[in-house]
């Protein structure tokens, strides 16, 4: 075996790039999947990205996590199958295609064919794919990219296909048509699910407007004698609903006030009908009733209050049509009817109806036998009819966010022409929305009863981040409340990362899930698998190709078909060739016709299918299930998923789909375990975009910091699930903090194994025989392993990969290392030094197991360095030792808090650590806390350069301690008692603090409060010549006054640090001998006859000489402005 690898400053991209090349020549990857053969499987799913969008920095936080779990597995001995996928329909290529070929969805078809533009979209939804491979390589995520399932394959296409036809058997796909979410940017409707994505409700300021609905013949049912115009008063949000109005909706149970007053905008006497709840808001009393005296111009208009009536009885009343465009001809309209969703918390207690546009007005307007006036169309325009040749033009975008700038500076030009004789100054117009222009309108006509800015959530469409409107459609659905309870129970059975989106987020969408609305009327991607006839009486839905060819075949038997798209095709043969004989997109199956039962025409339903079906659908269509693979899915090792993660953004989106289909399904879980991880923000918090300038180039950072320390960054920095707020300089940290402390280290191990020829081996000594630190950190290491192994069994990985860290920089480098040193460096190979060796190398490569799900590249370097060979980490099994000694642990424990508490005064006081002190006094509680404190007192002397540790009774000892309450959480315990407390701890605070010290709590039995360490904060008091500290149960007092002989002390040790930078500078080997020559005041040559064979011992001198004048030599640093000389000679 040659000798350990040296380094000479650390490079973790280069580390990376080696590594990398290593993988690659030794086929790392697959063969940790195939040498785990016969172990365990691990099912893990990938969640397929769009390669149509360039990959970001939040995809390495996202693909670290799924690595971490994948690679910690197969480090358990379990084979993890990891198959890559690509999501290739729907909005995001489509919208793409578009906005590059410079056309809209209404061009397809037209300008275009709808071949022509799929084989666009076939080749835009892989633009990427060299840069997602490149990332997933560069990141050291491992997922077979080389067999990725794809979902515009055909066979992918097929499983999809047999799905919906198992849904289709159960009677949980319908046809209906109903009030869905459609986005008039993307010209199709949305899923409930895809309305929740977070983001898509955004806070807009609409106009909106109270309006007047003049009654017709209502007088004698109201008891009203008088010809006064009645008017019922409704108040809206989306004034350009309005034109499509065909009733008004009130509570029966409510009631309502009929009162007189005059309208705002026109000072005309008339009555109003508003809920008796809401009338002083519209009406205010404080107005009073005197008409007489009221001026136009006057704020306060006078009211008064007629009668009131319940809602029943304003039922069937009749009013006119308010904005009379067009007529509807297929139902009663214009008349009140009841409405169960109405109640008084806002508005007026009176809902304006237009069926098109809202779903609970569709259902009470069907139920009433109202008509329907549908006057927008689904470009998001007015009908032409719309128009009036002043305020409306018709054709116009009821949304003003449809608009592009350059189109509403040329309605602008329309609008200044056509309200000139309204507004008197149009050259300061500004655009004018469709609803301010309603409005406008309805107020010029006295038809408006009060107007103003609304600030309210409104939905926008996830792709386009347009308006969406709510809009009548023909669709198909899953029925999903029929499985709602079992959706609920199932997902009870998944372990969720954090636990409150599957109990919150998650688990509350499902308790109230709807109808999934199936149908997408878009052109790219998975069509719908249904066959209708006209009149819609018989259909069918296919579940195969084979089944997709028989009917053909039937249908060219009945003379409806010409010819057999799929003749060729061989059921049973599931090669690429013979499934690339025939396409499954439009427009192709859209050429298909099939015969029905009864001899008639079946074609092809024209929607396709939501494209988070196509994802939620992976689980089976990955392996063409059940076509192929069937023992994977029916014989559970590929299914369910043992874990899953995505963004937070997949809650109601991937997460749900794939749960959605494998209840309804297969009545399962689709995945055992789940995260769900947060965003990642800029390092102010906000959210990334190239258009704020704050976007990470998560290349660029990969190649300057290296993916081991990008990745470490990320998961210790937080939880997954937490939001991230990304700085380099973060990782910049990282990289000295932990992989400079671990390198150093290393390279420590490294540099002298090398010069002893030290070779790890079954000769090393038993732990048995073994120093007493070094069994401590080997059972600290033994400890870690268990801590880091219960953490990512629990999917937990931010403690587990701190725990690692504090391991490395506070246990192995800063305590073993540092107190061990000196074994390494001198004397003949003995069993001591041998033993320190072992033990040293046996954390190293522990370590490296452990960091090897986080830092890939780097655990893999250190774990072939420390064995001299060619064996990568991710192909060794990793098992915790089986040695502890806690009582060992809380020793060593103590002599570390003990020494950081002391070091902290030294630091506080400005002593440096080289001065040596006389004595540390630690007050006790108990014998075995004193016992365990005396086995290590001489660690801490040596660590906090002290001469002696004393352990002193508690209760004779000089220390005195304050009690400080704190009042933030003692308020909330004591309430009215808390004056009481404050007396009681000033009059007891030894026994409490005695208390809280020993046992955590103290009792106050007078009122039964306990108090806890959270509530108190014990102050140390200094007493003269000492300084004191204190942490939890554990009071420090450091003796800080200087003798003369402690003084020679410290300058012995400062001696030895310099001549020992000195060497360094000087390029002397770690074993070499020298010859030392001082120069400076005569005070040091005290120091060195006094104090020469430390010195000696230190820095390997055979030799030290005082000369009190030196020429020559190197003037070192000294305290104050005293000239220190040294000259340091090879003996030879």
């Amino acid at each position: 075996m040659g000798k350990y690898r040296e380094i000479k400053g650390l490079s973790l991209p280069q580390i990376a790039n080696d590594i990398q090349a290593y993988w690659q020549a030794e086929n790392i990857f697959q063969r940790s999947i195939t040498e785990r053969e016969g172990g365990q499987p691990f099912v893990f799913f990938e969640g397929p990205p769009s390669a149509n969008g360039m990959p970001g920095i939040h995809h390495v936080m996202a693909r670290s996590i799924k690595d971490i779990f994948c690679r910690y597995q197969t480090l358990r001995g379990k084979q993890v199958h990891r198959k890559a996928g690509w999501d290739t329909h729907g909005l995001p290529i489509e919208l793409s295609v578009e906005k590059t070929l410079g056309i809209k969805k209404e061009d397809i078809g037209k300008t275009i064919s709808v071949e022509e533009y799929n084989n666009a979209c076939r080749k835009e939804v892989m633009k990427y794919t060299d840069l997602w491979e490149k990332l997933t390589k560069d990141m050291g995520y491992w997922v077979d990219m080389n067999d990725p399932y794809i979902t515009y394959d055909n066979k992918y296409i097929e499983t999809v296909w047999w799905l919906l036809q198992q849904l289709h058997k159960k009677n949980l796909l319908y046809k209906g048509y109903t009030i869905q979410p459609y986005s008039p940017a993307a010209g199709t409707g949305l899923s409930s699910h895809e309305l929740n994505q977070p983001g898509c409700y955004k806070e807009v300021k609409d106009t909106s407007a109270v309006a007047q609905f003049k009654l017709v013949n209502a007088h004698a049912s109201l008891k009203i004698n008088t010809e006064l115009p009645i008017y019922i008063l409704a108040w809206t949000t989306t004034p350009w609903t309005l034109p499509s109005n065909v009733a008004l909706a009130v509570g029966e149970k409510i009631n309502y006030s009929i009162v007189e007053s005059l309208t705002p905008f026109g000072n005309e006497r008339a009555y109003f009908v508003v809920a008796s709840a809401l009338r002083e808001k519209y009406f205010p009393i404080a107005n009073g009733e005197n008409f007489e005296e009221f001026a136009a111009g006057d704020k306060k208009i006078p009211n008064k209050t007629v009668s009131e009536i319940s809602g029943k009885e304003l039922l069937n009343l009749r009013y006119e049509q308010l904005l009379p465009f067009v007529q509807p001809n297929d139902g009663d309209a214009f008349k009140i009817i009841s409405g169960d969703f109405v109640t008084t918390e806002d508005g007026t207690g009176i809902v304006h109806i237009a069926p098109s546009f809202g779903a609970d007005d569709f259902r009470v307007a069907k139920q009433n036998g109202m008509g329907n006036l549908t006057l927008v169309d689904r470009r998001g325009r007015f009908v032409p009819e719309v128009q009036d040749g002043t305020f409306l033009f018709g054709e116009e975008f009821v949304k003003e966010a449809y608009y592009s700038d350059e189109e509403k500076a040329t309605e602008l030009v329309k609008q200044k022409a056509s309200l000139g004789g309204i507004i008197k100054d149009t050259d300061k117009l500004q655009y004018l929305s469709v609803d301010d222009r309603i409005v406008l309108k309805l107020q010029t006509e006295g038809k408006l009863f009060k107007k103003e800015k609304y600030a309210h959530n409104y939905p926008h469409c996830w792709r386009t981040d347009k308006p969406v409107l709510y809009y009548p459609l023909d669709s198909w659905f899953v029925k999903v409340p029929e499985k709602r309870s079992r959706l609920v129970e199932l997902n009870n059975t998944i372990q969720w990362k954090p636990e409150s989106t599957g109990t919150g987020r998650f688990g509350n969408w499902l308790e109230n899930a709807n109808d999934w609305n199936l149908s997408r009327s878009r052109f790219w991607g998975i069509p719908l698998p249904i066959w209708r006839t006209e009149d819609g009486t018989e259909s069918i839905c296919i579940g195969s190709v084979e089944e997709l060819q028989a009917e053909l075949k039937k249908s060219v038997a009945a003379g409806i078909s010409d010819s057999n798209p799929l003749e060729n095709f061989e059921p049973n043969n599931h090669s690429v060739e013979n499934y690339n004989l025939f396409d499954l997109h439009k427009p192709y199956v859209d050429k298909i016709v099939l015969v029905s039962p009864s001899g008639k025409p079946m074609h092809r339903e024209a929607d396709l299918i939501d494209v988070w079906f196509d994802s939620g659908a992976m689980p089976y269509a990955q392996w063409h299930y059940p076509f192929e693979n069937k023992e994977k899915i029916d014989n559970n090792l590929s299914f369910p998923a043992d874990f899953i993660a995505e963004g937070v953004d997949q809650t109601r989106g991937w997460f749900y789909t794939l749960h959605a289909i494998a209840t309804l399904c297969f009545d399962s879980v689709a995945y055992k375990n789940v995260i769900s991880n947060g965003l990642v923000l800029d390092k102010n918090g906000n959210k990334m975009s190239k258009r704020l300038g704050n976007a990470v180039d998560p290349f660029e950072t990969l190649g300057k910091y290296g993916p081991d320390a990008t990745r470490w960054y990320m998961i210790t920095n937080s939880d997954p699930w937490d939001n991230l707020k990304f700085d380099t300089e973060g990782i910049a940290e990282v990289q000295r903090t932990f992989f400079g402390t671990l390198s150093n280290t290393y390279s420590f191990f490294a540099l002298y194994a090398n010069i002893d020829g030290y070779e790890a081996s079954s000769n090393d000594p038993s732990i048995e025989e073994r120093a007493e630190l070094d069994k401590w950190i080997l059972s600290k290491l033994n400890a870690l392993t268990i801590e880091v192994q219960k953490n990512l069994d629990a999917f937990d990985p931010t403690p587990a990969a701190r725990a690692i860290e504090s391991f490395v920089n506070d246990h192995l480098s800063n305590w073993y290392v540092r107190l061990a040193r000196k074994r390494f460096w001198h004397g003949e190979m003995t069993n001591d030094k041998r033993s320190a060796y072992a033990t040293l190398h046996a954390c190293l490569k522990q370590v490296a197991q452990l960091m090897s799900p986080f830092a890939p590249f780097y655990s893999d370097w250190l774990f072939q360095s420390l064995n001299n060979n060619n064996e990568s980490v991710h192909l060794s099994h990793l098992a915790a030792g089986s040695y502890r000694d806690e009582n060992l642990e809380a020793r060593m424990d103590l002599a570390q808090r003990i020494s950081s508490m002391a070091l902290s005064i030294r630091k506080k006081e400005n002593i440096k650590v080289r001065q040596t002190l006389a004595e540390i006094r630690i007050p006790v509680l108990d014998e075995t806390t004193q016992s365990r404190i005396e086995s290590v007192a001489d660690l801490i002397c040596s660590e906090v350069n002290v001469k002696t540790v004393k352990c002193v009774d508690e209760q004779t000892t000089q220390i005195v301690k304050d009690l400080k309450l704190n009042f933030k959480t003692l308020g909330k315990k004591c309430g009215k008692f808390m004056k009481e407390i404050q007396q009681f701890a000033a009059e007891n605070a030894h026994e409490i603090i005695s208390s809280i010290e020993k046992t955590g709590e103290y009792l106050w039995t007078k009122e039964s409060i306990l108090l806890q360490t959270e509530d108190v904060e014990i102050i140390p008091v200094d007493i003269p010549g000492w300084k004191v500290a204190n942490s939890g149960n554990l009071t420090v007092a450091l003796d800080v006054t200087i003798t003369p002989e402690l003084k020679e002390e410290g300058y012995a040790r400062e001696l030895v640090n310099r001549i020992q930078n000195l060497r360094k500078d000087t390029n002397f080997e770690v074993t070499d001998k020298i010859i030392v020559k001082v120069s400076g005041e005569n005070y040091l040559n005290d120091v060195l006859k006094n104090n020469s064979e430390y010195i000696s011992s230190q820095v390997l001198a055979s030799s030290l000489e005082f000369i009190p004048e030196m020429e020559g030599g190197v003037v070192v640093e000294w305290e104050g402005e005293e000239e220190v000389r040294l000259l340091l000679t090879k003996n030879l």
